[in-house]
């Protein structure tokens, strides 16, 4: 199969002039244009195709498209164990918000000990969207069943100056607030995270449907 044949056939230049405003530090003409649900079909018929092994080993991608493809074709993996290695590989060629944050392996749910592991490590990296990806694997396998209090340490422990990572520790204390309340409060309480962390935390949970009024109003007291 040649897989960028089959992505430009599936071109919206539309939706490409779209994509391009949401993805600023991405330039114009690596943006094919594809939507993510033809995408996610075009991934199924890939996984399936011989052309996948070649596909993955060809980093870096010229064409936004097919890292958003690549993502989500390691999400299609099975295998634990070949799918961690996929992410590892990835991982360092991922330069926007929007890759990292469709890229969600299904197999992980299943692995939750050793993903852990992974996270532990993804969380610390200098690299923007690699302790973005671990944080946003953190907030999407931790903060239900699985929550263990010690887990906030991960994020809260984090350092950046980069805006996405600091988004998204907010999004997580944000999302650990509406799940996992008694635990997430503290962190605000005590002011451990940084003030622009700390008050787009605030600002996302206040825009909840899950967070209540009163805690809508005691939130807003802690803005700093």
């Amino acid at each position: 199969m040649n897989i960028r044949a089959e992505l430009f056939a599936l071109r919206d230049e539309g939706y490409a002039e779209f994509q391009q405003k949401l993805i600023p530090g991405v330039p114009a003409e690596r943006v094919i244009g594809v939507r993510v649900p033809e995408l996610r079909k075009l991934a199924k018929q890939v996984s399936k195709d011989p052309s996948r092994a070649a596909f993955l080993e060809d980093l870096p991608h010229a064409y936004y498209d097919e890292d958003l493809l690549h993502a989500l074709l390691i999400a299609e993996e099975k295998d634990f164990a070949r799918c961690l290695e996929e992410t590892e590989a990835f991982l360092p060629f991922i330069d926007n918000w929007a890759v990292c944050d469709i890229f969600s392996p299904k197999v992980f749910a299943k692995h939750k000990e050793e993903l852990l592991q992974h996270i532990r490590i993804w969380a610390k990296s200098e690299k923007t969207y690699t302790c973005r990806f671990g944080i946003g694997m953190l907030m999407q396998h931790f903060l239900d069943a699985d929550f263990d209090v010690a887990y906030l340490e991960i994020p809260a422990t984090v350092q950046s100056e980069e805006y996405y990572v600091n988004m998204m520790l907010a999004w997580f204390f944000a999302t650990a607030l509406t799940k996992q309340w008694e635990a997430a409060i503290p962190y605000l309480e005590a002011g451990r995270l940084p003030r622009w962390t700390h008050n787009k935390t605030i600002q996302k949970a206040r825009e909840s449907y899950r967070i209540t009024a009163e805690q809508k109003n005691y939130l807003k007291s802690l803005k700093r």
